[in-house]
């Protein structure tokens, strides 16, 4: 079935080249994107040093639209994979290949695609380059949607893991909404009802079949959403279905898996309004880590999503112990989940007003907390496992001049709830922007962690000079002067020239968690040179 599309796809995109050259009514966009590092001996670091010395992650997209038809492809090349990816990523390969065809509607999908039910929580599969994350499903799929009224979609294939589809798991899904304010012609308001189904095929081994383990397993999703007056209220429950966890209690009651069934509850509660905005989300997740494959470790090895809901930062001081959910766990003990939730509060103070001054000012306030479950199918928390305390406020002092701070206190389990023992820290950061003229701006990072526990105190420093929209300085350094005396610079520049940017850099990067999104890998400590290139076309 593969070479049958494949070859059909690649017969379509020619014959639409020819036929779009004829009557202008086609059209292609693609994109190119590389990034390789040349990597140095870092004994200071103890940095990861791969053979050759030399890692590469290509990606080529190219994507025809021709009416209610599209079609599309994308090539992979890892010449090899760069230090901390999945060790499933390897070589040159035609990874996804689609064609679509939709009224608006009604759409049809044939080859890999992308989709996820509701929040994600019951199944979802995307692309993150960042984490070497790409679980594209290979099948098909049908959705069809009944004004502002309905709408359903089915979908069968199998999810991509590493190069390749899973060679033995199947998923079957139906999705559906029910918007019932749009049927009665409510005004003002939104009420709808949402609901999942989802099979998962992978056989099972005889000693698994002993145990309760099923080759074929079910899950469902039920959702509820209502909007009013800037009020949103949101709740989903999932029932995960069967999984398949190691037992680190083999040697005592003789069983190498265990069978657990998930679950997971959500409530999000939100306001908008008169420059306030407050959101509260609520989540517990009992023995919801949904794998692509029983068989494979890898980080890209994930059939749904579980994003941390917690203050995402984009500053590095601020993410060396990152929060990554506990859906339940049996590496090396048995722990069944987590609960938990944050409160999410923005006022923006107007222009003119008392702290708005003379061009308003933006403040942030952010509270999470996560502990593990006491016990299986417990709602009561047993151990901390995360809290966090953030204040943030962002002002445009003058037309040339904006400034961000954030002040940020951080507990950190580092057993994930074996032991009741964390890590607190505090921090704080200043983001300085002072625009001198349209093209010519300068930013300046400034960054200070200080805690007892693990390497005690750091401090950071960026500084970036642009030259809009050309160029792009910076260096910056990452030092450790609480325990083990390392800095951790970093400095380079980019060009981009209308579609096109290049970037160059030198340094050093300590080992620690790479996030996007809330989902985590672990990178080693490298040392080297780095050449990304993007290009749209």
């Amino acid at each position: 079935m593969k070479k049958i599309l494949t070859t059909l796809l690649l017969s379509t995109l020619a014959l639409t080249s020819v036929s779009a050259q004829g009557d202008g009514k086609g059209y292609f966009v693609g994109s190119f994107e590389s990034n390789t590092i040349l990597y140095s001996e870092d004994a200071v670091t103890n940095a990861a040093m791969p053979d050759g010395k030399f890692g590469s992650n290509n990606y080529l997209k190219a994507d025809y639209y021709a009416g209610n038809f599209s079609a599309g492809l994308q090539l992979e090349a890892y010449q090899p994979a760069l230090v901390g990816y999945p060790g499933n990523l390897e070589g040159a390969k035609l990874t996804n290949y689609y064609m679509q065809w939709s009224d608006g509607d009604f759409a049809v999908t044939a080859g890999t695609y992308y989709d996820q039910f509701g929040s994600g929580l019951l199944f979802r599969t995307y692309e993150d380059r960042t984490l070497g994350m790409n679980t594209a499903m290979m099948g098909a799929r049908v959705s069809y949607h009944y004004k502002d009224i309905a709408s359903l979609k089915a979908l069968w294939g199998a999810p991509r893991l590493g190069m390749e589809a899973a060679p033995e798991t199947q998923v079957r899904g139906v999705d559906g909404a029910f918007s019932l304010s749009s049927l009665l012609g409510w005004q003002g308001s939104n009420l709808s009802f949402e609901g999942s189904l989802l099979n998962r095929y992978e056989p099972v081994s005889p000693l698994q079949e002993e145990i309760g383990a099923k080759a074929s397993t079910m899950g469902y999703s039920a959702r509820v959403n209502f909007e009013r007056s800037g009020f949103l209220v949101k709740a989903e429950y999932v029932d995960g279905g069967e999984k398949i966890y190691s037992n680190p209690n083999i040697l005592i009651d003789g069983k190498a898996n265990l069978v657990k069934n998930g679950n997971a509850q959500l409530l999000e509660l939100s306001y908008s309004g008169g420059g306030l905005g407050v959101n509260l989300s609520a989540r517990r997740l009992e023995w919801m880590e949904s794998k692509v494959s029983y068989l494979s470790s890898e980080t890209n090895n994930a059939l749904n999503y579980l994003p941390a809901l917690c203050a995402q930062y984009s500053y590095a001081i601020t993410n060396l112990n990152p929060y990554i959910p506990q859906p339940g766990t049996t590496a090396g003990h048995i722990n069944s989940g987590e609960i938990g939730g944050q409160l999410d509060v923005y006022y923006n103070f107007r222009r003119g007003t008392a702290l708005g001054g003379k061009r308003g000012m933006k403040v942030n306030l952010n509270f999470s907390t996560y502990y593990n479950l006491k016990e299986e199918g417990s709602f009561a928390p047993k151990t901390l496992l995360w809290r966090n305390v953030n204040v943030g406020v962002e002002k445009q002092v003058s037309r040339k001049f904006k400034m961000q701070l954030l002040y940020s206190m951080q507990e950190y389990n580092p057993s994930h709830g074996v032991g009741k023992g964390t890590w607190l820290s505090n921090m704080v950061v200043a983001d300085l922007l002072y625009k001198y003229t349209p093209t010519f701006s300068t930013r300046m990072e400034l960054a200070y962690l200080t805690t007892f526990e693990d390497k005690k105190d750091w401090m950071s420093g960026l500084l970036e000079v642009n030259f809009a929209p050309a160029w792009s300085l910076f260096a910056s350094d990452m030092f450790n002067h609480g325990d083990t005396k390392i800095h951790y610079y970093n400095f380079g520049f980019s060009y981009t020239a209308s579609r096109t940017r290049v970037a160059l850099s030198y340094g050093r990067n300590r080992a620690g968690m790479v996030c996007s999104g809330g989902v985590c890998r672990l990178m080693p400590a490298f040392t080297g040179g780095n050449i990304t290139v993007s290009t749209s076309f």
